[in-house]
């Protein structure tokens, strides 16, 4: 009787580690979203900041296009895959956003994949990756 009783549990077993698999991987994923939500936007935004402040070169790069929006399901973490252009602008001249693009010599363009994590209620934004390369 008991054997009985244990053979019935192990395909039950079994069924919840391949469900709760499957549910902990679906979690992990990202999925394409809208490039319009609020704190995509100001992800976006804050990387661009980020890769600024943290790029050695005097002059500033600025968003040219967003090629790629994800937000990871459940969470408010994104994956954003960026191209950005070098600007006249210096790093800390007023009105950044605004600023033309070098052209000639001096033309220079990066895409860059970002992992950001916002965090809403404190309006605080973490990059968890990131990776830049010229084109």
């Amino acid at each position: 009787m008991l054997r009985t009783v244990m053979l019935w549990k192990v395909p039950m077993l079994v069924g919840l580690i391949v469900l709760g698999t499957h549910i902990w991987t679906t979690d992990k994923e990202f999925l394409d979203g809208t490039k319009d939500l609020d704190y995509f936007v100001a992800s976006v935004e804050f990387a661009v900041a980020q890769f600024n402040d943290n790029n050695p070169e005097e002059n500033t790069y600025r968003l040219l296009e967003v090629e790629r929006a994800q937000k990871k399901t459940w969470t408010m973490m994104f994956l954003v895959d960026l191209e950005m252009g070098r600007t006249v602008c210096k790093k800390y001249d007023e009105n950044i956003h605004n600023c033309p693009l070098l052209q000639g010599s001096g033309e220079k363009k990066v895409h860059c994949v970002f992992q950001v994590e916002a965090q809403p209620r404190f309006s605080q934004f973490t990059i968890l990756t990131s990776t830049c390369v010229p084109t």
